[in-house]
């Protein structure tokens, strides 16, 4: 993935719709396993939000600001966002 941004009036306390970050991250999860990538992702963090995407994505750090989400990962965040 490269750069996902919620808008301006997406932020803070009175953001408008919430899991806006976790929705855009899981529909490119969905896409890899879509095109045969067993929905592994990977992504440059900004070092402040490693923490966060580590317990929020379940994604997991590889070095610098390097993160990746695997499959078993992946798989949680479609159902979570995808529901049937």
């Amino acid at each position: 993935m490269h750069l996902i941004e919620s808008s301006k009036f997406n932020k803070g306390k009175n953001k408008v719709y919430f899991g806006v970050p976790g929705n855009l991250v899981a529909y490119a999860c969905k896409v890899s396993v879509d095109k045969g990538y067993e929905g592994f992702v990977a992504f440059d963090a900004k070092s402040a939000l490693i923490k966060h995407y580590q317990e929020s994505l379940l994604a997991t750090h590889f070095r610098g600001l390097r993160m990746f989400i695997e499959t078993s990962a992946a798989l949680r965040l479609i159902a979570h966002y995808f529901k049937s």
